[in-house]
């Protein structure tokens, strides 16, 4: 029996100013870790769990993704004149990824261990969650020099304080984003709304996480996989 999955929003429209002269030509998406472009190890793990709609957001040097992504099946949500932050670039690709909970995914980290689309897809229960995080612990973030985001409480329960590492990878419900009277907004405004009614959730991953949102983090995360180019 083939399993139920939800679509997947692929966050790439970020001007990746924190890769200085790395992203001057080219999107952050496409910057290579272990020989390939870092959204195509974002687009192994969604093809892995299987979903049948995914959509990636462009704004930065848009033709540059959307020549790399005319094959992948990947449906495009380009952003113009404004790059609408995550809240508003979620919410202008909901035509194509539908009305129901979506995972959303940043594209700019790299995972060992269980898919975490997966992971984080066998712990949700719209029942009693509007959204689950995936966090990671911060003894398996490499790359990653914060506090932490979150702290989980033993219901899974998401608070907000030092503690676990949101990793950019979540399921969430679209309803509240019709809420938001601005075009441009990030989906933490939803998480307030979610955490004012008990209903934000997160949860733990199990494995390792490398942040690759500075050009110091391409060499961790080749570490991290055991990759060598000799």
């Amino acid at each position: 029996m083939r399993k139920q999955t939800h679509p997947v929003m692929l966050f790439a429209a970020g001007f990746g100013t924190r890769m200085g002269a790395l992203t001057a030509d080219q999107p952050k998406p496409l910057v290579r870790v272990a020989g390939k472009p870092l959204i195509d190890h974002a687009l192994d793990l969604v093809r892995d769990y299987g979903a049948d709609r995914v959509v990636a957001n462009l704004h930065y040097l848009p033709d540059l993704l959307e020549a790399h992504l005319a094959d992948a099946g990947v449906a495009l949500s380009h952003e113009s004149p404004d790059i609408l932050e995550t809240g508003g670039g979620l919410r202008h690709a909901l035509p194509v990824l539908g009305a129901g909970p979506v995972i959303t995914m940043n594209t700019d980290a790299v995972w060992r261990g269980p898919n975490p689309l997966d992971h984080l897809a066998a712990l949700w229960n719209p029942d009693k969650m509007d959204a689950l995080l995936l966090c990671i612990p911060k003894p398996q973030a490499i790359g990653h020099a914060g506090v932490g985001d979150f702290m989980i409480k033993d219901d899974m329960r998401a608070k907000r304080g030092p503690g676990s590492i949101y990793s950019g990878v979540q399921i969430i419900k679209t309803n509240l984003l019709h809420d938001i009277p601005e075009s441009s907004f990030s989906l933490n405004l939803l998480w307030d709304k979610m955490l004012a009614e008990d209903r934000l959730f997160a949860t733990a991953y199990p494995g390792t996480w490398c942040d690759v949102g500075r050009p110091e983090g391409i060499k961790l995360a080749e570490d991290m996989l055991g990759w060598s180019d000799v």
